[in-house]
This record gives C-alpha cells, structure tokens and sequence, in this order.
C-alpha cells in the first residue's frame, strides 16, 4: 500500500473521476465541501475544475496505490489582505469513508501542514463541524489547538450543528510573536464553552408480522404489540421531532430475507426524515432494493459475520449508505436474530466493519435490550474509542436518566453518536420531548 498527498496544478480523466467519486462519499457521509447532497456530476467536475483557476486556492490530493481518496483545500488571504498575509486556511478536508483507518487523513494533513510552511504562512487555520469526530481527533493530534466554538455553525436536515475553530503555528516562530499570540489569548474568557457533539435519536419500529413490537432480550415468543400501523407510529415519531427512524424487519432477521416488505414501504412513503433498515438483508440485490426504494442507510448484521467480503463491496458501491449491526451477548457476536452465538468479539467485527468501509456501528447488548436496564455503556465507550467511525448505542433504554448517563459519557468518548430507544418511547417511560433535550444535554 503506498500512500502519497500532493498539490494538483491538472486534472486529468482518471483523477477528476476518482476526485469526485470520493468527494460523493464524504458528502453523503456528511462532509464534504460544504454540501448536504451530492451535486450532479457535471457541476462537481466543474467545481473542481474551476478550483485550479483561483490563485488563492490550492486543491490538495491524498492518493493510494496512485487512486486519489480524499482532498482538501488550502486557502490564502487576498493579495491586498496585508494584515493577515501571515495565514492559511484548511476548508473542505475530506477521506473517502470506504478508505477512513488508513492513515490517509494524517498524510493528508501533514502536506497541508507543509505547503503552508512553505509558503510563509505563520498560523493555519480550520474549522470543522462538531459531528465530525474523526477529522477533530486527526487535527488536535497534529498539535491544532481550539480557540472557538461557533454555536449556529452550519444547519443539516432542520438541525443546527455546532463548529469548531482550530489553529496551528508554523515553523520555527520568533519569540515576540509567540508573546504576541500569548497576550491576545490572555485577554480571553478564562472559561470557554466546551464542545458537546450532537447524539441522534433513533426511535425503534421492530417489525413483526406487519405489526410495530418490542421483544425482551431478542427472544420472538416474548414480543409486546404496540400497533397495526408502523406508517402511523412514524409519523407520529416525526410529528414529535425525530430525525431519523430505525426499522427491523424482525421476521427477516430469523427467516434471512425481507418478510415485512409492505410494512417497510409504508413507512418510507410515510416518511420525510431518513430511514435505516436492518434485517434479512443479505445479499446485493436486497441492498440494491431497499436503497432505491427510499431506504437511507442499510444495516448488515449476520452478513457481517458470515460474508465480509459482501460488506465491503456493498460499501464500495454505495458509501456511506451501509451500517454494521453488531449484537453481542456478553461480547461474544450474536447471528441469525440473535439465535445464534459466535466465537467472534464484537471488538473484533466492529474493526473489520472499520476496515470494510461501512459509514457507523450500531452497537447491541443483547442481555439488555428490552429489560429497561440501562445501556451497556462500558462495552459501547470502549467500542467508540477503539473506532474512528461512529458508534450507535442500542439495548435497555428504559429511563430519562439512562439517556443522561449516555450524553455524560459521549462527553468523554466523541466516537458515540446516538442511541436506539424503542420500549421505553412505546410504553411512556420516556416521551419523545424529553429524550431529545435530555440527548442535547438540557434539563429535562
């Protein structure tokens, strides 16, 4: 594997296509130069195109074995900007998610870094939106310290995420600019506004023979009925201020292909927010159905197990679309609607998941899912430190301060990025309103 980053002054057929394949997959994936949704081709090629035209503006490339995975740009002040000809500015950085673990966001950076050097630069410059862990991992562990935190930063499917701004000094700085720097920062609050990352509500809808259910511990002859109507229950999740929806089609996940079929289409044409779906799902052309028929995201879950080499082609060909569900029963692997145990770890799966390109985690503690217990939030923590991708916690939900105690540790451990909740919303425990503010860290 060789890795290589550098400036482009050309783009030829070959890169231009490889350019904005990548570029696709980290929008979809939720970066990517500022889009939402991926433009059409011949605007993106145009775009770039025309990025080589600004003097201004330098298009950096991070290639492996000679493909392009990732870019970035690095930005200079206007010529007649004397007063901050000192600095740069990193915008649009982005991997391939399919290619994230490698190495190539260091590479990446590190030319960046460089590039700026040598062209003079004493400060550079970035900010990045607080979902995007990863990338805020790469860059403080490259030494960029925060200085800021902007509160309405960007806004993406109706919610507003916060920013983060980041700096680092260049070469061999003299010392009175250093003293420089040092006063201007003692002039500062002496108390700055930490940065808490969003979490993600998933209300569950299980589906059993046409019917929204709950089971207790996975077990199908231990199911709660909760409504003959999932396009109902979904609306009804979004009337309340939910962003997205996580669908099981629990008669799949035991039968190994779509059973509720009628009842998932309904749900998707019912619904405005996206929607992942989870269950049965094992081969190609059932991935290739649910995606084009409206589904957000897919989640694999036994496949993962059984045919890896099925989850990193079906990353490759829709990135940042495909999820891993892994269920564990006391860290060992569960298959087959959770009937099944392996000998495999979840710790194990979770970085071959990483390494097969998949977008997030989903993260099961079979023991726990049902009972109203509370989240394994050991198992999911370590989980989330161990991945570069975001890890969803799921299983045993059962109160408002369960979901405290799940935003107190995604403090800690950035890599955890939402939460399943299923009994508990259908039962009362918890309403809806509640979940949310209690996931934003309000009091509730």
């Amino acid at each position: 594997m060789t890795i290589h980053a550098e400036r482009l002054t050309k783009l030829d057929a070959d890169d231009l296509a490889a350019l904005c394949e990548a570029t696709t997959a980290a929008i979809l994936d939720g970066g990517g130069f500022g889009w939402l949704q991926p433009p059409a081709l011949p605007t993106l090629e145009r775009y770039f195109q025309g990025v080589l035209l600004v003097p201004e503006r330098g298009l950096f490339v991070v290639r492996e074995n000679g493909v392009i995975q990732g870019a970035a740009l690095l930005t200079r002040p206007p010529r007649n900007n004397e007063a901050q000809a000192m600095s740069a500015t990193i915008s649009g950085f982005h991997i391939a998610p399919y290619m994230r673990g490698r190495g190539l966001g260091q590479a990446l950076a590190r030319t960046l870094m460089q590039a700026a050097t040598a062209m003079g630069c004493r400060v550079l410059n970035c900010d990045i939106r607080e979902t995007q862990k990863a990338a805020i991992a790469l860059f403080q562990s490259l030494g960029f310290e925060q200085w800021g935190v902007h509160p309405y930063y960007a806004r993406d499917r109706g919610q507003i995420i916060r920013g983060l701004y980041l700096f680092k000094l260049l070469g061999q700085e003299s010392s009175s600019f250093r003293r420089s720097i040092s006063s201007v920062r003692k002039e500062e609050p002496s108390v700055m506004p930490s940065a808490r990352h969003h979490l993600t509500l998933y209300p569950a809808i299980d589906l059993k023979d046409g019917a929204c259910v709950r089971l207790r511990r996975g077990e199908m002859n231990d199911a709660t009925h909760y409504s003959d109507d999932p396009a109902a229950q979904a609306r009804a999740f979004m009337a309340a201020g939910c962003q997205h929806l996580h669908v099981v089609d629990l008669n799949g996940a035991f039968a190994g292909q779509s059973a509720n079929v009628a009842a998932v289409e309904a749900i998707v044409r019912a619904s405005n927010v996206p929607v992942q779906l989870g269950g049965g799902i094992r081969d190609m052309a059932a991935i290739t159905r649910w995606l084009e028929a409206g589904v957000a995201r897919v989640i694999l879950g036994s496949v993962a197990v059984k045919d890896p080499e099925l989850v990193r082609q079906a990353a490759h060909a829709y990135p940042g679309r495909i999820v891993a569900g892994i269920d564990a029963r006391q860290g060992r692997v569960a298959t087959e609607g959770w009937a099944e145990i392996s000998e495999m770890t979840a710790s194990d799966l979770a970085s071959r998941m990483q390494d097969a390109g998949v977008a997030a985690i989903i993260f099961t503690e079979i023991t726990r899912d049902g009972m109203l217990e509370g989240l394994d939030l050991e198992q999911t923590a370590a989980l989330a430190e161990k991945l570069s991708i975001p890890v969803i916690a799921s299983g045993g939900v059962g109160s408002l301060e369960h979901l405290r105690a799940l935003r107190e540790t995604a403090d800690h451990v950035p890599g955890i990025s939402g939460v399943i909740v299923g009994r508990a919303l259908y039962d009362g425990r918890i309403s809806l309103a509640d979940a949310l503010r209690a996931l934003d860290g309000a009091a509730c």
